[in-house]
């Protein structure tokens, strides 16, 4: 048989392997079986060599011919399995389109935010602007135009994280004040701000302390302005955050930044004042400290103590929160447990 009759068989027997298939491997096999380098087809064609010189460019053109065919062939066969096994997969995988869908769950503001927009919220109404400062902040500004000079007493009350001697992490957002009043101009009218944001201190960490907590200071410097108008402002608030019926009383206390200096307390909105485990039977509970602002930090803004004077106050927004729902441990706030948070999501 010569070498077109031998690749005329080839064909045939080729054909009706191909006819018997049922898979894409079979496909695959059968190419390398026919068309590949130790394949039937090459191993034909090394017959070649025996033909003359005549001979050879016809058998040549045929050989070529009958490559290009077969691969169709393959070709042909390999896309309809390809089709099938897509259209097996579609049908498989078919999305009921009537079924209810998955309900996708939104992210909501930490407790932390909430009461701290709400405070901010609060007094913005008040008629007091939001401004915000540096949290890596000076020996000078932290506690220099806070009445306290190097080696004063009162900085042990504040255990300080230092990048060097002279820069900081800020222990309190008075600094925020002091920046504020270098740039206030009084004779357009008073200052009323509030200054919020994280501070840090080399606490331990525990139920009700952390190195890194939040705090939202208040303070309003204008004429005529003293104590009473902090007592004013601070049952406003305590009342707008724990409830209608809320009483506060003022408690003498220290602070460098303040003369006279007061902590505050609020009358128990668990028992109302006859004594429980929140108040430790007091009928009292302390949220926060303040008093009227010291001379020497205005003037050290450049602000006539005669003619102006300011009462300030610092709210710690944690200790509110804990308050306010019932929360004993300060550390439920940073430990993304999405069973505790979810317990504060805001409605709507």
């Amino acid at each position: 048989m010569d070498i077109i009759e031998q690749l005329k068989a080839l064909e045939k027997e080729m054909h009706d392997q191909l006819s018997q298939l049922t898979d894409l491997d079979g496909v695959k096999q059968l190419r390398i079986d026919y068309l590949g380098k130790k394949g039937a087809l090459t191993q034909t064609l090394r017959g070649m060599k025996d033909l003359s010189n005549e001979e050879r460019p016809k058998v040549g053109a045929f050989a070529n011919e009958l490559k290009t065919k077969l691969a169709a062939a393959l070709d042909q066969k390999e896309e309809k399995f390809q089709a099938e096994a897509l259209e097996a997969a579609l049908a498989a995988e078919t999305i009921d389109v009537s079924l209810p869908g998955q309900e996708v769950q939104l992210g909501k503001p930490h407790i932390i935010a909430q009461v701290m927009s709400d405070i901010e919220t609060l007094f913005v109404s008040m008629g007091y602007e939001v401004v915000e400062g540096p949290e890596i902040e000076s020996d000078y500004y932290n506690f220099q135009r806070m009445n306290l000079p190097e080696n004063h007493p009162a900085r042990d009350m504040q255990d300080t994280f230092y990048v060097n001697k002279d820069v900081l992490l800020r222990t309190h957002t008075s600094p925020v004040q002091a920046r504020t009043m270098d740039q206030h101009d009084f004779s357009k009218g008073p200052l009323k701000m509030i200054s919020p944001g994280k501070v840090y201190r080399r606490d331990d960490d525990d139920a009700t302390h952390s190195h890194q907590f939040h705090q939202i200071e208040g303070l309003v410097v204008a004429e005529n302005v003293g104590l009473a108008d902090l007592k004013g402002t601070l049952e406003v608030f305590a009342q707008h955050m724990f409830g209608a019926d809320r009483e506060i009383r003022l408690r003498p206390s220290y602070f460098p930044f303040t003369e006279p200096s007061v902590e505050i307390d609020i009358s128990c909105f668990k028992c109302g004042g006859k004594g429980c485990n929140i108040c430790k039977q007091s009928g009292w509970i302390e949220i926060l400290g303040g008093g009227v602002v010291h001379p020497n930090v205005l003037e050290m803004s450049g602000v006539d103590s005669e003619r102006y004077t300011g009462f300030a106050f610092g709210i710690g927004p944690d200790r509110v929160a804990m308050l306010k729902y019932g929360i004993e441990d300060i550390r439920h706030f940073y430990q993304n447990d999405l069973r505790f948070l979810t317990q504060f999501q805001e409605k709507g």
